[in-house]
């Protein structure tokens, strides 16, 4: 069985100076009350079949009574599974996700039985890239793309339907394979069901339903607050597919602002960075700061005592949560 690009990537941490971070200042993600949570973090809703993406992430911000809530790619009505939920502050987090690849099950539904060799020979031709003209009925421009498919196993034969396993491309119409995959048997194919089982690092091990999630607010509510926190996981994992780099102390307040991050200002960061690469900054205590894209590769990290490493793009950490920068 296949895994997704980032689940590939193995990658070291290594120092850069020696620091400690202050107790004062900021919290370990896993520490942050269930109220944090609620401004700042993500849910992991298992997608009833019948709403769109967008009514889902409505009604988790009725839940709540917040003023913003986004999910990260949109599913079919029709399809179930994986839909993270970003909440509050953390909203931004969602299109960082979309670059980590999405997997999914489902049955491609065969118009005429074919030999189980040739299902097998023909889905082979659909891994790699491929060029998909986006369907009549969708959100985005109607055009010709090229998307990735990372692989594409069968799980399952049973006369006409294909029980299959397909990670991609976020953006890939699994609908337009299933019938790509008809055409070039010869014989037709539609897909008759899917299912979202990974949208980058969420999964189905983490998802929680919509009456759930109700019901863990009302317990939070009378007093016990343990399955909420546990539900709205932290921001932070929305990043575990990028590439990180630590900072000191008195260099995160500065990042709040928008400050270019400069070499004397990193206290560890990842093996396999390469220039341009988008990247996210983290405290000491594994906090999100913000997410930019890399000027310098690890090696120069390594190498150079000063000259700018990160240019912040999206900054997720409110002013004020560390001290005021001071010049090292």
């Amino acid at each position: 069985m296949g895994n997704l690009p980032f689940e590939k990537v193995k990658r070291d941490v290594l120092v850069k100076r020696e620091a400690n971070t202050s107790p004062e200042y900021g919290k370990k993600p896993e520490e942050r009350a269930a109220e944090e949570r609620i401004q700042y973090s993500v849910v992991n809703i298992d997608k009833p079949r019948g709403p769109t993406s967008h009514q889902v992430s409505e009604y988790v911000q009725k839940i709540f009574g917040i003023d913003k809530a986004g999910h990260s790619g949109t599913l079919d009505p029709h399809v179930t599974g994986v839909l993270p939920i970003a909440l509050g502050r953390g909203t931004r987090i969602t299109q960082f996700l979309l670059t980590a690849g999405k997997e999914y099950v489902g049955i491609m539904h065969l118009h005429k039985e074919v030999p189980e060799k040739e299902i097998r020979e023909a889905v082979a031709k659909f891994t790699g890239k491929l060029m998909q003209k986006v369907p009549l009925r969708s959100a985005v421009k109607r055009q010709v793309r090229e998307r990735e498919v990372y692989y594409f196993d069968i799980l399952e034969i049973d006369g006409k339907d294909v029980l299959f396993k397909v990670g991609t491309q976020a953006g890939t119409y699994i609908r337009m394979i299933c019938h790509d995959v008809g055409k070039y048997l010869k014989v037709g194919a539609h897909m008759s069901e899917l299912r979202r089982t990974k949208a980058g690092m969420f999964d189905e091990s983490t998802l929680i339903t919509l009456q759930d999630l109700q019901d863990y607010f009302v317990y939070s509510k009378e007093g016990n607050d343990a399955k909420l926190r546990q539900a709205l996981q932290p921001v932070e994992l929305g990043v575990t597919h990028l590439p990180k780099v630590w900072v000191i102390d008195n260099t995160v307040d500065a990042l709040c602002h928008g400050t270019q991050l400069a070499v004397p200002g990193i206290c560890k960061y990842n093996t396999g960075i390469k220039e341009k690469d988008t990247v996210a900054l983290m405290t000491l205590k594994d906090e999100l700061v913000a997410v930019g894209n890399a000027a310098m590769s690890s090696e120069q990290i390594g190498k150079e005592s000063k000259g700018i490493a990160v240019r912040p793009s999206a900054v997720f950490m409110q002013p004020g949560v560390y001290p005021r920068y001071k010049k090292i």
